[in-house]
């Protein structure tokens, strides 16, 4: 399933892409469930972890990290650091220490145009920095209000 989703990338992401998926799957705390959504490939909190699911849409895992490669980019999203202001703004401040270009972010998602800057180390410290535990706990704290 994965490798024919990775045989289809379009040459110009292929190799980053492939090696991006590697740094997280390296690196990523153990409990997050790898999966095949769409156009992208997500880590997720699953079902029998976290019952509750995806508020957004029920009986779904809930989300963490995911890479996709899109026409003009290649995309990071890490719901963590939208959920955590202090996490977002280590990951700022080592990305201008690392990279010498600017960063390309909304508010989960980190954008590559080009390959060239990928900080892969950096990635991969960021997937160490939180357990599934933790994410459940941030997500119901940050997102279950009521």
């Amino acid at each position: 399933m994965f490798d024919e989703f990775i045989a289809q990338i379009d040459e110009k992401w292929h190799a980053a892409f492939v090696q991006l998926m590697l740094t997280v799957d390296e690196n990523i705390p153990s409990g997050f469930e790898k999966t095949l959504t769409g156009n992208m490939i997500a880590y997720s909190v699953p079902l029998e972890a976290y019952p509750k699911g995806y508020h957004v849409t029920p009986n779904t895992p809930l989300p963490f990290l995911s890479i996709a490669p899109q026409k003009r980019h290649l995309a990071l999203y890490h719901l963590g650091m939208y959920a955590d202001s202090t996490l977002l703004a280590w990951f700022k401040q080592e990305y201008e220490k690392t990279v010498p270009t600017k960063l390309n972010m909304g508010k989960s998602c980190i954008r590559w145009t080009s390959t060239k800057h990928i900080p892969y180390n950096l990635i991969a410290q960021l997937c160490q920095k939180m357990t599934i535990n933790q994410w459940i706990e941030l997500y119901e704290k940050t997102h279950l209000k009521g």
